[in-house]
């Protein structure tokens, strides 16, 4: 659905939503002009619905500045390799937070290369 229509439902369906409790609640209630304004506010508060772009990222998304990789993370991450290490493992020092194979155990048996599960 296009942003533009997704947010016009929401609209409308807020001011429905607002309508609806109105008439139930009696004239008391729709006297009362507090309902109406917050109703009316979040009806055109902006509305963010996960997905509907996943090529772009929210403006105020949250993002990681720094990946911190001390001594230990390192141990871990060479751990089964022996000294020296081959210039192909430079891609650790690259390496955030997200998943990668190399920083975890594998399959057990004869494919253990690195002797993780020993």
């Amino acid at each position: 659905m296009h942003k533009a229509a997704l947010r016009g439902a929401l609209i409308l369906a807020h001011v429905l939503l607002a309508q609806t409790v109105l008439v139930q609640a009696g004239p008391a209630l729709a006297a009362d002009t507090s309902a109406n304004t917050a109703a009316n506010d979040a009806a055109q508060a902006p509305t963010f619905v996960a997905g509907t772009v996943p090529s772009v990222r929210r403006t105020d998304a949250p993002t990681l500045a720094a990946v911190a990789k001390d001594a230990r993370w390192y141990q871990k991450a060479l751990s089964g390799v022996d000294s020296p290490y081959p210039t192909s493992l430079k891609f650790l020092d690259d390496q955030g937070n997200w998943y990668t194979p190399f920083t975890q155990p594998g399959m057990t048996g004869r494919y253990d290369l690195r002797r993780w599960h020993r």
